[in-house]
């Protein structure tokens, strides 16, 4: 609550440029009007494994895109990749990205039974 305080204070500060008494009285007063966003609480665990896959996925969207360009992908396909259990919003979120991210793969549709629909492109034969 205190963190959130200082935070949205030091916003107003730094909007208004103005550290006068009625300054701060109006700063503090709209800080604790406005609402507090839901978070849910994620695990150290589940952060590690998608900060892992950051690191993984930059250079694989590199090595995608100099094998599209070298070699032709005209075979296309939908797969449905299955989302682990238990995904907040936001870490569906940065699933969605990182497949998007890569220039084989793109999301379609989030299935909210638990599955990413991908399309994907393979090199011809």
């Amino acid at each position: 609550m205190i963190g959130h305080l200082i935070l949205r204070l030091s916003i107003w500060f730094l909007l208004t440029a103005n550290v006068s008494l009625t300054n701060i009285i109006i700063g503090v007063i709209i800080a604790l009007l406005l609402p507090r966003g839901k978070s849910s609480p994620e695990k150290l665990k589940a952060w590690l494994k998608v900060i892992i896959k950051i690191i993984i996925t930059i250079p694989l969207a590199f090595i995608e895109a100099f094998e599209i360009i070298l070699r032709p992908h005209n075979q296309e396909e939908i797969i449905m990749e299955k989302v682990k259990l238990n995904r907040s919003p936001l870490l569906v979120f940065i699933d969605i990205f990182l497949i998007t991210f890569t220039p084989k793969t793109i999301v379609l549709k989030y299935h909210e039974e638990g599955w990413y629909e991908v399309h994907q492109i393979k090199p011809g034969r």
